[in-house]
């Protein structure tokens, strides 16, 4: 009996579940010419691309791919196509079978003769990578003649991979027709090996191309790293001899000099992170081709080491100098800002030092103040004594009017003087 467990689904489980099947290989037969093409293509491109193939498979009346597939291959009859949607990148595949004939004599039938040539001069975007590979038997004849006929022998490259199994030839060359040329002799090897090792040869050129695509990129930083290093080396010199008057002038042009350099890293970051990313992609093609060497001739992955090890290092050199100057900026600028804010609290202790003194001066002046109420405040306390003595002197009081009014003086003083210290005292105090 088979159980039906309705578990709760995560919404991207067969996206993700199936993404391991993604741009699976396809099984070739040699002899078969191939022509790649790789369009670097914006958001709007990448659409239209889609409608591009979508319309060439109207005119052969065929069904439309599905408008969520990154991913599309389909037999047209005289030629196979495949097309893959990347990040930055669409990728056209086309392959047409060979008659089988001596191959010495003429170089072999290409890809792209069989395709409709308005159709093709249309791609939507800007090539980046464009070759014609041929597969061919290595018993086929006049096979190995063809190396000679088609690709440069000042750089030609050539090593036996899959393990012994098949030779590759190329010269990464870019010929008059625009495109590079690799030639495969694939010995016996089954249809679907020899499907993955065709694919992995197309994307080490793909991706060889697109982790260059950062090298300009670094070459640009370089020089606006270069000005930015030499002004950042002229403002700590300054920084050193600046005066209080010069520090916001300073503190402003090292604030602009941060911001150019932030900018300047997020627009390139990443392209280089990409660029990296693709290396490593061309590192693991190459390990997976598994190659050998063949007498006197130079590898696919001893080529790769070094041709593109200077741009390499260039791309991760750029991408560290820029990490580098932005941490020496931002150093300098808290260095700046913290001289800025010193003498900004010692100007605020002087202040506070003067508020004090002046405050000291006016409890002495309130001090002198109060002297002088004692004396006014008594005035009138013993004038008002001075009229109840005489009116009480009518009724039988015995003092006379000047003499009770010299009586009362010094009470009437110490009185008011111990009043008014003991409300300063309450106040203070609080």
């Amino acid at each position: 009996m088979q159980l039906n467990h309705h578990l709760p689904q995560h919404p991207q489980r067969a996206a993700l579940h199936n993404e391991v099947h993604a741009r699976p290989p396809q099984a070739l037969t040699a002899p078969l010419a191939i022509s790649n093409v790789v369009m670097v293509c914006d958001e709007a491109q990448r659409e239209a691309s889609r409608v591009h193939i979508a319309a060439l498979l109207r005119d052969h009346h065929l069904p439309l791919p599905d408008p969520q597939s990154s991913h599309f291959r389909m037999d047209l009859g005289a030629f196979h196509i495949r097309w893959e949607l990347h990040t930055e990148f669409v990728t056209w595949t086309f392959m047409c079978p060979l008659p089988t004939q001596r191959f010495g004599e003429s170089e072999p039938e290409r890809a792209l003769e069989v395709l409709p040539h308005s159709w093709f001069a249309a791609l939507p975007g800007q090539c980046l990578s464009s070759m014609h590979l041929w597969v061919l038997p290595s018993h086929a004849l006049g096979a190995s003649a063809l190396v000679k006929q088609m690709l440069l022998e000042d750089t030609l490259v050539a090593s036996s991979v899959a393990g012994g199994a098949a030779e590759v030839y190329t010269d990464f060359a870019m010929h008059a027709d625009g495109f590079s040329r690799m030639l495969l002799l694939s010995g016996n090897m089954s249809p679907r090996r020899l499907g993955r090792l065709v694919q992995r040869l197309l994307e080490i050129e793909t991706y060889r191309m697109a982790a260059l695509l950062g090298l300009p990129a670094a070459r640009e930083a370089s020089q606006i790293l270069s000005s930015a290093e030499r002004e950042l080396a002229e403002l700590a010199s300054a920084i050193r001899s600046a005066t209080a008057h010069d520090e916001p002038a300073l503190l402003d042009r090292l604030t602009k000099l941060a911001g150019q350099v932030e900018s300047q890293h997020a627009a390139t970051h990443s392209r280089f992170s990409a660029s990296m990313a693709y290396f490593e992609l061309v590192d693991k093609r190459i390990s997976d081709i598994r190659e050998t060497a063949l007498a006197g001739m130079q590898t696919i992955g001893e080529f790769m080491e070094r041709r593109l090890s200077p741009a390499r290092s260039t791309c991760a050199w750029a991408t560290r100098r820029q990490d580098a100057l932005s941490q020496r900026v931002s150093r300098i600028s808290n260095l700046l800002r913290t001289r800025v804010e010193i003498e900004q609290q010692q100007s605020s202790q002087a202040l506070l030092a003067t508020m004090n003194s002046r405050q000291g001066l006016q409890l002495k002046l309130q001090t002198t103040v109060e002297g002088l109420s004692v004396a006014a405040i008594t005035y009138y306390i013993v004038g008002l004594i001075s009229y109840l003595a005489k009116a009480a002197h009518s009724i039988g009081w015995p003092w006379s009017a000047e003499s009770t009014a010299a009586v009362a003086i010094p009470l009437v003083a110490l009185t008011v003087w111990w009043s008014l210290r003991r409300l300063h005292h309450r106040v203070f105090r609080d």
